[in-house]
């Protein structure tokens, strides 16, 4: 028996193609996901990922990219095989919970994605308040996200997988107007 796996935004693609052309949005299941909690062992943890952990509200890129989510918590997002355990041996005191299935990502650009965003969340985006590296959890439309600011107003946003059909709804909402601008 063969299981097909869909992504959480498979049946819902329509929604994010019709932000464009303000806003493209795609979706990148699949991502990897490592939560990783650390006391002890940052030095031995980032020459693992390839980078210095990042201060708050900040992320960084290595092996994949580092997310500063609290004081002593960070995500990695699409670190190769064989990180987990890396990890896990090089911190001394800390904890490595696969947590992939948690979230799916979905990747945003366009002329008016900060525009779109800011209709549902409430974090001030403009270049100078959240630069390229910013990390945030928010919420957008009261679903709770994690954002990364990337370079030239790209965005990524990782969402529940089970709000992501609500997520995308209310982005293709958002966009409508400057959809309708465009034309």
């Amino acid at each position: 028996m063969t299981v097909k796996t869909l992504s959480p935004l498979a049946d819902h693609a329509g929604l994010l193609a019709s932000c464009a052309p303000a806003v493209l949005a795609e979706e990148r299941p699949f991502v990897s996901q490592l939560n990783v909690r650390i006391r002890e062992g940052h030095d031995a943890a980032a020459a693992v990922l390839g980078t210095a952990l990042p201060k708050a509200c900040q992320f960084t890129s290595g092996i994949g990219d580092v997310l500063w989510l609290g004081p002593d918590e960070y995500l990695v997002l699409g670190a190769p095989e064989g990180t987990e355990e890396a990890l896990r041996e090089a911190i001394t005191v800390g904890a490595v919970t696969d947590v992939s299935a948690q979230r799916t990502t979905v990747q945003l650009a366009g002329p008016a994605a900060r525009d779109v965003l800011a209709h549902g969340c409430a974090i001030d985006l403009h270049p100078k308040a959240a630069p390229p590296g910013t990390c945030v959890q928010t919420l957008y439309a009261r679903t709770g996200i994690v954002l990364l600011v990337r370079e030239a107003g790209e965005f990524t946003v990782l969402v529940r997988q089970s709000f992501a059909p609500y997520f995308a709804a209310w982005l293709a909402d958002a966009a409508l107007e400057y959809r309708e601008e465009e034309s």
